[in-house]
Protein backbone atom coordinates (compact mmCIF):
# COMPACT_ATOMS: atom_id res chain seq x y z
CA UNK A 1 0.00 0.00 0.00
CA UNK A 2 1.24 3.42 -1.49
CA UNK A 3 0.83 6.30 1.09
CA UNK A 4 1.48 9.73 -0.80
CA UNK A 5 3.64 12.82 0.78
CA UNK A 6 -0.13 14.36 0.61
CA UNK A 7 -1.43 11.80 2.80
CA UNK A 8 1.31 12.18 5.16
CA UNK A 9 1.28 15.71 5.68
CA UNK A 10 -2.52 15.50 6.22
CA UNK A 11 -2.85 12.25 8.88
CA UNK A 12 -2.19 14.16 11.78
CA UNK A 13 -4.80 16.91 11.40
CA UNK A 14 -7.62 13.58 10.27
CA UNK A 15 -6.39 12.34 13.33
CA UNK A 16 -7.58 15.23 15.49
CA UNK A 17 -10.75 15.33 13.58
CA UNK A 18 -11.65 11.92 13.53
CA UNK A 19 -10.04 10.69 16.61
CA UNK A 20 -9.50 13.65 18.80
CA UNK A 21 -12.54 14.23 20.47
CA UNK A 22 -11.73 13.45 24.11
CA UNK A 23 -13.59 11.32 26.27
CA UNK A 24 -14.14 10.76 29.95
CA UNK A 25 -12.67 7.23 31.12
CA UNK A 26 -14.37 5.34 34.20
CA UNK A 27 -11.58 7.14 36.09
CA UNK A 28 -12.25 10.45 35.51
CA UNK A 29 -9.09 10.80 32.97
CA UNK A 30 -9.78 12.31 29.59
CA UNK A 31 -9.47 9.86 26.32
CA UNK A 32 -9.30 9.67 22.61
CA UNK A 33 -11.03 7.23 21.51
CA UNK A 34 -10.74 5.03 18.13
CA UNK A 35 -14.51 3.78 16.83
CA UNK A 36 -13.66 0.46 15.17
CA UNK A 37 -17.33 0.17 14.09
CA UNK A 38 -17.01 3.40 12.27
CA UNK A 39 -17.85 2.71 8.30
CA UNK A 40 -14.49 3.82 6.43
CA UNK A 41 -14.74 6.35 3.69
CA UNK A 42 -13.03 7.36 1.03
CA UNK A 43 -11.81 10.67 2.09
CA UNK A 44 -10.00 8.62 4.85
CA UNK A 45 -6.40 8.43 4.02
CA UNK A 46 -4.57 4.93 4.03
CA UNK A 47 -3.05 4.99 7.25
CA UNK A 48 -6.39 5.49 9.26
CA UNK A 49 -7.56 2.30 7.45
CA UNK A 50 -4.71 0.57 8.13
CA UNK A 51 -4.38 1.54 11.94
CA UNK A 52 -8.74 0.20 11.86
CA UNK A 53 -7.26 -3.27 10.08
CA UNK A 54 -4.76 -3.89 12.72
CA UNK A 55 -6.41 -3.14 15.69
CA UNK A 56 -9.65 -5.14 14.07
CA UNK A 57 -7.35 -8.24 13.63
CA UNK A 58 -5.20 -7.59 16.68
CA UNK A 59 -9.11 -8.69 18.83
CA UNK A 60 -10.35 -11.11 16.60
CA UNK A 61 -6.96 -12.79 17.38
CA UNK A 62 -7.70 -12.32 20.91
CA UNK A 63 -4.30 -10.61 21.01
CA UNK A 64 -2.83 -9.01 23.80
CA UNK A 65 -0.02 -6.92 22.34
CA UNK A 66 0.62 -5.36 18.88
CA UNK A 67 3.94 -4.98 17.89
CA UNK A 68 4.88 -2.16 15.13
CA UNK A 69 8.36 -2.23 14.08
CA UNK A 70 10.61 -0.71 11.19
CA UNK A 71 13.01 -3.49 9.53
CA UNK A 72 15.27 -2.23 6.98
CA UNK A 73 12.85 -2.58 3.99
CA UNK A 74 9.46 -2.64 5.43
CA UNK A 75 7.59 -2.54 8.26
CA UNK A 76 6.24 -5.88 10.27
CA UNK A 77 3.54 -6.40 12.39
CA UNK A 78 2.90 -9.01 14.82
CA UNK A 79 0.67 -9.69 17.59
CA UNK A 80 0.76 -11.80 20.73
CA UNK A 81 -1.11 -14.60 20.90
CA UNK A 82 -1.53 -16.73 23.92
CA UNK A 83 2.08 -15.73 25.04
CA UNK A 84 3.16 -16.03 21.55
CA UNK A 85 4.36 -13.50 18.96
CA UNK A 86 2.89 -14.15 15.65
CA UNK A 87 3.94 -12.20 12.41
CA UNK A 88 0.26 -10.65 10.41
CA UNK A 89 1.08 -8.15 8.15
CA UNK A 90 4.39 -6.74 6.28
CA UNK A 91 3.97 -3.12 5.19
CA UNK A 92 5.48 -0.83 3.16
CA UNK A 93 8.12 1.05 4.74
CA UNK A 94 6.28 4.26 3.80
CA UNK A 95 3.97 3.45 6.06
CA UNK A 96 5.99 4.08 9.11
CA UNK A 97 6.30 7.38 9.87
CA UNK A 98 2.63 8.12 9.22
CA UNK A 99 1.59 4.87 11.68
CA UNK A 100 4.00 6.34 14.60
CA UNK A 101 2.04 9.26 14.01
CA UNK A 102 -0.96 8.48 14.10
CA UNK A 103 -0.88 6.15 17.52
CA UNK A 104 1.52 9.53 18.89
CA UNK A 105 -1.55 11.47 18.27
CA UNK A 106 -4.33 8.98 19.72
CA UNK A 107 -1.65 8.73 22.91
CA UNK A 108 -1.24 12.19 23.23
CA UNK A 109 2.47 12.19 22.43
CA UNK A 110 4.84 14.34 21.09
CA UNK A 111 4.80 13.65 18.08
CA UNK A 112 8.04 15.33 16.98
CA UNK A 113 9.88 14.16 19.69
CA UNK A 114 11.84 10.22 17.65
CA UNK A 115 14.81 9.86 19.77
CA UNK A 116 13.47 8.94 23.79
CA UNK A 117 11.21 6.93 24.41
CA UNK A 118 6.96 8.17 25.12
CA UNK A 119 4.32 6.39 26.52
CA UNK A 120 0.58 7.11 25.68
CA UNK A 121 -3.09 5.76 26.46
CA UNK A 122 -6.04 5.72 24.40
CA UNK A 123 -9.22 3.96 23.80
CA UNK A 124 -10.57 1.51 21.21
CA UNK A 125 -14.44 1.19 21.02
CA UNK A 126 -16.05 -1.49 19.36
CA UNK A 127 -19.64 -2.36 19.89
CA UNK A 128 -20.28 -3.02 23.42
CA UNK A 129 -16.97 -2.71 25.03
CA UNK A 130 -14.15 -0.20 25.73
CA UNK A 131 -10.67 -1.43 25.56
CA UNK A 132 -7.72 0.70 27.04
CA UNK A 133 -4.98 0.86 24.94
CA UNK A 134 -1.40 1.40 26.45
CA UNK A 135 1.05 3.06 23.91
CA UNK A 136 5.21 2.32 24.40
CA UNK A 137 7.21 3.96 21.55
CA UNK A 138 11.11 3.67 21.72
CA UNK A 139 13.86 4.25 19.32
CA UNK A 140 15.39 1.43 17.26
CA UNK A 141 18.08 1.37 14.41
CA UNK A 142 15.44 1.35 11.38
CA UNK A 143 12.86 3.65 12.83
CA UNK A 144 10.87 3.82 16.16
CA UNK A 145 9.12 0.84 17.46
CA UNK A 146 5.65 0.74 19.58
CA UNK A 147 3.91 -1.33 21.57
CA UNK A 148 0.30 -1.76 22.51
CA UNK A 149 -1.23 -3.24 25.10
CA UNK A 150 -4.77 -4.25 25.07
CA UNK A 151 -6.87 -3.94 28.18
CA UNK A 152 -10.51 -5.43 27.73
CA UNK A 153 -12.03 -3.19 30.90
CA UNK A 154 -15.54 -3.26 30.23
CA UNK A 155 -16.07 -7.44 28.83
CA UNK A 156 -13.41 -8.46 31.67
CA UNK A 157 -14.09 -10.89 34.72
CA UNK A 158 -12.66 -12.06 37.50
CA UNK A 159 -13.22 -14.84 39.37
CA UNK A 160 -10.70 -17.46 41.31
CA UNK A 161 -12.68 -20.70 39.80
CA UNK A 162 -11.57 -19.70 36.28
CA UNK A 163 -7.77 -19.50 36.63
CA UNK A 164 -7.05 -23.14 36.39
CA UNK A 165 -6.77 -23.91 40.08
CA UNK A 166 -7.08 -27.73 41.07
CA UNK A 167 -9.97 -28.07 43.97
CA UNK A 168 -7.06 -28.96 46.47
CA UNK A 169 -5.16 -25.78 45.40
CA UNK A 170 -8.20 -23.50 44.94
CA UNK A 171 -9.03 -24.42 48.73
CA UNK A 172 -5.82 -23.71 50.48
CA UNK A 173 -5.91 -20.54 48.36
CA UNK A 174 -8.66 -19.25 49.41
CA UNK A 175 -7.98 -19.93 53.18
CA UNK A 176 -5.16 -18.12 52.74
CA UNK A 177 -6.43 -14.88 51.62
CA UNK A 178 -9.41 -15.09 54.10
CA UNK A 179 -7.08 -14.49 56.98
CA UNK A 180 -7.52 -11.26 59.30
CA UNK A 181 -3.85 -10.10 58.27
CA UNK A 182 -0.68 -11.10 56.95
CA UNK A 183 1.14 -10.79 53.52
CA UNK A 184 0.00 -12.93 50.68
CA UNK A 185 2.53 -13.27 47.47
CA UNK A 186 1.86 -14.23 43.81
CA UNK A 187 5.22 -15.01 42.35
CA UNK A 188 6.51 -15.63 38.48
CA UNK A 189 7.62 -13.86 35.67
CA UNK A 190 6.61 -11.23 33.31
CA UNK A 191 3.66 -12.53 31.31
CA UNK A 192 2.43 -14.97 34.13
CA UNK A 193 -1.11 -13.81 35.07
CA UNK A 194 -0.52 -12.33 38.38
CA UNK A 195 -2.15 -9.31 38.06
CA UNK A 196 -5.09 -10.98 36.68
CA UNK A 197 -4.90 -13.60 39.82
CA UNK A 198 -4.87 -10.30 42.05
CA UNK A 199 -7.41 -8.76 40.00
CA UNK A 200 -9.91 -11.52 40.82
CA UNK A 201 -8.57 -11.92 44.71
CA UNK A 202 -9.57 -8.47 45.29
CA UNK A 203 -13.32 -9.60 43.43
CA UNK A 204 -12.95 -12.25 46.47
CA UNK A 205 -12.36 -10.50 49.35
CA UNK A 206 -14.23 -7.01 48.40
CA UNK A 207 -17.12 -6.63 50.31
CA UNK A 208 -19.26 -3.00 51.65
CA UNK A 209 -17.80 -4.04 55.17
CA UNK A 210 -13.98 -4.08 53.81
CA UNK A 211 -11.66 -0.94 52.84
CA UNK A 212 -9.82 -2.11 50.13
CA UNK A 213 -6.97 -0.20 48.75
CA UNK A 214 -4.42 -0.49 45.95
CA UNK A 215 -1.45 1.06 44.67
CA UNK A 216 -0.28 0.02 41.12
CA UNK A 217 1.43 0.72 37.87
CA UNK A 218 -0.35 1.47 36.09
CA UNK A 219 -3.97 0.78 36.76
CA UNK A 220 -5.07 -2.17 34.34
CA UNK A 221 -8.95 -2.60 35.63
CA UNK A 222 -11.32 -0.37 37.50
CA UNK A 223 -12.96 -2.66 40.84
CA UNK A 224 -16.05 -1.33 41.87
CA UNK A 225 -16.03 -0.92 45.27
CA UNK A 226 -12.42 -0.18 45.63
CA UNK A 227 -10.15 2.50 46.33
CA UNK A 228 -7.49 2.30 43.52
CA UNK A 229 -4.10 4.64 42.92
CA UNK A 230 -1.69 4.87 40.10
CA UNK A 231 2.07 5.87 41.34
CA UNK A 232 3.17 8.45 39.63
CA UNK A 233 7.23 8.80 39.75
CA UNK A 234 7.33 12.24 37.86
CA UNK A 235 5.03 13.88 40.50
CA UNK A 236 6.88 12.09 43.11
CA UNK A 237 4.88 9.05 43.71
CA UNK A 238 6.56 5.94 44.14
CA UNK A 239 5.22 2.62 45.47
CA UNK A 240 7.13 3.05 48.75
CA UNK A 241 5.47 6.59 49.94
CA UNK A 242 2.50 6.04 48.18
CA UNK A 243 2.11 2.73 50.39
CA UNK A 244 3.05 4.87 53.35
CA UNK A 245 0.07 6.88 52.75
CA UNK A 246 -2.30 3.86 51.95
CA UNK A 247 -1.64 2.58 55.55
CA UNK A 248 -2.81 5.61 57.18
CA UNK A 249 -6.14 5.40 55.54
CA UNK A 250 -7.82 2.81 57.71
CA UNK A 251 -7.19 -0.39 55.56
CA UNK A 252 -8.36 -3.47 56.09
CA UNK A 253 -6.72 -4.95 52.62
CA UNK A 254 -3.67 -3.69 50.36
CA UNK A 255 -2.97 -4.69 47.20
CA UNK A 256 0.32 -3.74 46.56
CA UNK A 257 0.63 -4.09 42.36
CA UNK A 258 4.63 -5.29 42.56
CA UNK A 259 7.29 -4.94 45.30
CA UNK A 260 10.10 -3.82 43.53
CA UNK A 261 12.84 -2.37 46.41
CA UNK A 262 14.00 -2.96 49.83
CA UNK A 263 11.36 -0.12 50.97
CA UNK A 264 8.01 -1.13 49.53
CA UNK A 265 9.03 -4.65 50.77
CA UNK A 266 9.86 -3.14 54.12
CA UNK A 267 6.58 -1.12 54.63
CA UNK A 268 4.38 -4.39 52.98
CA UNK A 269 5.72 -6.63 55.57
CA UNK A 270 5.33 -4.33 58.43
CA UNK A 271 2.04 -3.35 57.34
CA UNK A 272 0.79 -7.09 57.54
CA UNK A 273 2.28 -7.63 61.33
CA UNK A 274 -0.24 -4.37 62.23
CA UNK A 275 -3.34 -5.78 61.52
CA UNK A 276 -3.54 -5.47 57.65
CA UNK A 277 -4.40 -8.14 55.13
CA UNK A 278 -1.35 -7.20 52.32
CA UNK A 279 -1.59 -8.76 48.42
CA UNK A 280 1.36 -8.26 46.25
CA UNK A 281 3.79 -9.87 43.67
CA UNK A 282 7.32 -10.35 43.18
CA UNK A 283 9.48 -11.86 40.45
CA UNK A 284 10.35 -15.29 41.32
CA UNK A 285 10.83 -18.58 39.98
CA UNK A 286 9.09 -20.32 42.54
CA UNK A 287 7.03 -19.99 45.47
CA UNK A 288 9.47 -20.66 48.22
CA UNK A 289 11.70 -18.02 46.26
CA UNK A 290 9.84 -15.49 47.35
CA UNK A 291 11.60 -15.85 51.21
CA UNK A 292 15.12 -15.93 49.54
CA UNK A 293 14.08 -12.71 47.27
CA UNK A 294 12.61 -11.04 50.54
CA UNK A 295 15.82 -11.90 52.99
CA UNK A 296 18.22 -10.90 49.63
CA UNK A 297 15.91 -6.95 50.09
CA UNK A 298 16.94 -7.19 54.06
CA UNK A 299 13.71 -7.98 55.54
CA UNK A 300 14.52 -9.79 58.53
CA UNK A 301 13.70 -12.98 58.70
CA UNK A 302 12.19 -13.35 61.88
CA UNK A 303 9.80 -10.59 60.87
CA UNK A 304 9.30 -12.23 57.41
CA UNK A 305 8.21 -15.62 59.05
CA UNK A 306 5.48 -13.68 61.22
CA UNK A 307 3.91 -11.71 58.06
CA UNK A 308 4.12 -14.29 55.15
CA UNK A 309 0.77 -16.28 55.16
CA UNK A 310 1.72 -18.00 51.52
CA UNK A 311 3.03 -17.66 48.83
CA UNK A 312 1.74 -18.81 44.82
CA UNK A 313 3.98 -19.38 42.42
CA UNK A 314 2.50 -19.53 38.49
CA UNK A 315 2.97 -19.61 34.65
CA UNK A 316 0.73 -19.52 31.64
CA UNK A 317 0.63 -21.99 29.47
CA UNK A 318 -1.99 -22.76 26.38
CA UNK A 319 -5.03 -24.37 26.62
CA UNK A 320 -5.97 -27.10 23.63
CA UNK A 321 -8.81 -25.94 21.33
CA UNK A 322 -11.94 -27.83 22.87
CA UNK A 323 -13.29 -27.35 19.38
CA UNK A 324 -10.56 -29.32 17.74
CA UNK A 325 -9.43 -31.43 20.38
CA UNK A 326 -8.61 -35.18 19.44
CA UNK A 327 -7.36 -37.75 21.87
CA UNK A 328 -4.20 -39.89 20.66
CA UNK A 329 -1.72 -42.84 22.44
CA UNK A 330 1.62 -40.92 23.23
CA UNK A 331 4.62 -42.80 22.13
CA UNK A 332 7.06 -44.55 25.18
CA UNK A 333 8.94 -41.20 25.65
CA UNK A 334 6.07 -38.88 26.24
CA UNK A 335 4.88 -41.55 28.58
CA UNK A 336 8.13 -41.68 30.78
CA UNK A 337 8.72 -37.94 30.71
CA UNK A 338 4.95 -38.04 32.27
CA UNK A 339 6.08 -40.39 34.93
CA UNK A 340 2.86 -41.80 34.87
CA UNK A 341 3.91 -45.27 36.55
CA UNK A 342 1.74 -47.82 34.09
CA UNK A 343 2.75 -51.06 32.86
CA UNK A 344 3.98 -51.12 29.20
CA UNK A 345 -0.06 -52.81 28.15
CA UNK A 346 -1.96 -50.56 29.73
CA UNK A 347 -3.13 -47.75 27.24
CA UNK A 348 -2.81 -44.17 27.92
CA UNK A 349 -4.97 -41.14 25.96
CA UNK A 350 -3.85 -38.06 25.86
CA UNK A 351 -4.85 -35.02 24.03
CA UNK A 352 -4.12 -32.38 21.49
CA UNK A 353 -5.21 -30.17 18.98
CA UNK A 354 -5.68 -31.28 15.47
CA UNK A 355 -6.17 -27.12 14.35
CA UNK A 356 -9.20 -25.50 12.58
CA UNK A 357 -10.57 -22.05 11.68
CA UNK A 358 -11.48 -21.01 15.42
CA UNK A 359 -8.01 -21.21 16.24
CA UNK A 360 -6.20 -20.36 13.18
CA UNK A 361 -4.87 -23.46 12.86
CA UNK A 362 -2.42 -23.54 15.85
CA UNK A 363 -4.10 -26.41 18.07
CA UNK A 364 -4.69 -24.01 20.87
CA UNK A 365 -7.21 -21.32 22.05
CA UNK A 366 -6.84 -19.24 25.11
CA UNK A 367 -4.39 -19.98 28.47
CA UNK A 368 -5.04 -21.41 31.72
CA UNK A 369 -2.61 -20.82 34.80
CA UNK A 370 -0.36 -23.83 36.40
CA UNK A 371 0.41 -23.41 39.76
CA UNK A 372 2.24 -23.94 42.93
CA UNK A 373 1.01 -23.04 46.32
CA UNK A 374 2.46 -22.95 49.29
CA UNK A 375 0.41 -22.06 52.79
CA UNK A 376 2.82 -21.47 55.89
CA UNK A 377 2.27 -23.02 58.62
CA UNK A 378 3.72 -22.71 62.20
CA UNK A 379 6.38 -25.29 61.80
CA UNK A 380 7.55 -23.62 58.63
CA UNK A 381 7.26 -20.34 60.80
CA UNK A 382 9.51 -21.40 63.06
CA UNK A 383 11.46 -22.73 60.42
CA UNK A 384 11.66 -19.48 58.26
CA UNK A 385 12.50 -17.63 61.52
CA UNK A 386 15.16 -20.36 62.30
CA UNK A 387 17.01 -19.53 58.89
CA UNK A 388 16.24 -23.01 57.63
CA UNK A 389 18.04 -23.26 54.32
CA UNK A 390 15.57 -23.44 51.21
CA UNK A 391 16.30 -27.59 50.96
CA UNK A 392 14.75 -28.31 54.26
CA UNK A 393 11.70 -25.75 53.64
CA UNK A 394 11.11 -27.60 50.42
CA UNK A 395 11.10 -30.56 52.40
CA UNK A 396 8.31 -29.41 54.62
CA UNK A 397 6.76 -27.83 51.94
CA UNK A 398 5.89 -31.56 50.16
CA UNK A 399 5.00 -33.19 53.99
CA UNK A 400 2.29 -29.98 53.82
CA UNK A 401 1.25 -31.29 50.26
CA UNK A 402 2.68 -28.50 48.15
CA UNK A 403 1.97 -29.76 44.53
CA UNK A 404 5.10 -28.15 42.42
CA UNK A 405 4.41 -26.10 39.06
CA UNK A 406 5.53 -29.21 36.73
CA UNK A 407 3.34 -31.59 38.40
CA UNK A 408 0.37 -29.42 38.28
CA UNK A 409 1.38 -29.24 34.66
CA UNK A 410 1.56 -32.59 34.22
CA UNK A 411 -1.92 -33.10 35.99
CA UNK A 412 -3.25 -30.71 33.34
CA UNK A 413 -1.66 -32.74 30.10
CA UNK A 414 -3.11 -35.95 32.14
CA UNK A 415 -6.57 -34.18 32.32
CA UNK A 416 -6.17 -33.27 28.83
CA UNK A 417 -5.99 -28.93 29.55
CA UNK A 418 -2.83 -28.69 27.41
CA UNK A 419 0.45 -30.54 25.89
CA UNK A 420 3.44 -32.06 27.21
CA UNK A 421 5.00 -29.39 24.76
CA UNK A 422 3.82 -26.90 26.62
CA UNK A 423 4.90 -27.74 29.86
CA UNK A 424 7.65 -28.73 28.53
CA UNK A 425 8.16 -24.78 27.19
CA UNK A 426 6.84 -22.93 30.03
CA UNK A 427 7.97 -24.73 33.14
CA UNK A 428 11.20 -26.25 32.05
CA UNK A 429 13.67 -25.07 34.68
CA UNK A 430 16.05 -26.73 37.14
CA UNK A 431 13.68 -28.66 38.72
CA UNK A 432 12.81 -30.57 35.53
CA UNK A 433 16.40 -30.55 33.92
CA UNK A 434 17.45 -33.29 36.18
CA UNK A 435 14.17 -35.50 36.07
CA UNK A 436 14.15 -35.58 32.32
CA UNK A 437 17.61 -35.88 30.07
CA UNK A 438 18.11 -37.41 27.20
CA UNK A 439 14.93 -38.81 26.91
CA UNK A 440 15.25 -41.04 30.17
CA UNK A 441 13.50 -40.54 33.34
CA UNK A 442 15.92 -39.73 36.39
CA UNK A 443 15.89 -40.27 39.92
CA UNK A 444 11.86 -39.82 40.21
CA UNK A 445 11.26 -43.15 39.20
CA UNK A 446 7.34 -44.35 38.34
CA UNK A 447 6.56 -44.55 41.96
CA UNK A 448 5.37 -41.12 42.03
CA UNK A 449 1.82 -41.71 41.26
CA UNK A 450 1.23 -45.01 42.68
CA UNK A 451 -1.39 -44.80 44.99
CA UNK A 452 -1.44 -45.03 49.23
CA UNK A 453 1.05 -42.29 50.18
CA UNK A 454 -0.45 -38.98 52.26
CA UNK A 455 -1.11 -36.47 49.48
CA UNK A 456 2.13 -34.47 49.08
CA UNK A 457 4.55 -36.45 50.76
CA UNK A 458 5.56 -39.08 49.05
CA UNK A 459 4.97 -38.32 45.57
CA UNK A 460 8.59 -38.20 44.86
CA UNK A 461 10.42 -41.76 44.87
CA UNK A 462 13.79 -40.71 46.47
CA UNK A 463 12.11 -37.01 47.07
CA UNK A 464 14.78 -36.12 49.27
CA UNK A 465 17.32 -36.82 46.18
CA UNK A 466 14.68 -34.81 44.29
CA UNK A 467 14.81 -31.57 46.55
CA UNK A 468 18.74 -31.58 46.97
CA UNK A 469 18.63 -31.49 43.48
CA UNK A 470 16.92 -28.58 43.06
CA UNK A 471 17.94 -26.07 45.73
CA UNK A 472 21.84 -27.44 46.88
CA UNK A 473 24.50 -25.11 45.41
CA UNK A 474 22.37 -22.84 43.44
CA UNK A 475 20.82 -19.46 44.88
CA UNK A 476 17.15 -18.71 45.00
CA UNK A 477 15.86 -16.78 42.31
CA UNK A 478 15.01 -14.17 43.41
CA UNK A 479 -8.82 -14.12 28.62
CA UNK A 480 -9.21 -14.73 27.43
CA UNK A 481 -8.76 -14.22 31.46
CA UNK A 482 -5.08 -14.01 31.18
CA UNK A 483 -5.16 -12.02 27.58
CA UNK A 484 -2.85 -9.38 28.65
CA UNK A 485 -0.58 -12.04 30.92
CA UNK A 486 0.85 -9.58 33.47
Amino acid sequence: MFISQQDQDAHVREAQLMYGSPQRSKAGQMMTVLELDRPSGAQDAPVSRMMVAIFLQALQERASDVHIEALEKSVRVRLRIDGLMHEVATLPLESHGPLMSRLKVLGKMDIAEKRLPQDGRFFLKRGNCTMDVRVATMPALFGEKAVCRILDKDCARFSLDGLGFTERSLEVYSSMIRQPHGLVLITGPTGSGKSTTLYATMQAVQGPEKNVVTIEDPIEYVLEGITQMQINPKAGLTFANGLRSLVRQDPDIIMVGEIRDAETAEIAVRAATTGHLVFSTLHTNDALGAIGRLGDMGIPLYLLASALVGVVSQRLVRQICPHCKMAYCPAPLEVDRLLLGVSPEEEIRLYRGAGCALCRERGYLGRVAVTEVVAINGKMRRMIAEHADMYQLFQQARRDGMVTLYEDGLRKVREGWTTLQEIMRVVFCEETEWQIKDGETKLMGHERFAGGEAAGQNQFAGGEVAGQNRFVGSEVAGQNRFAAGS
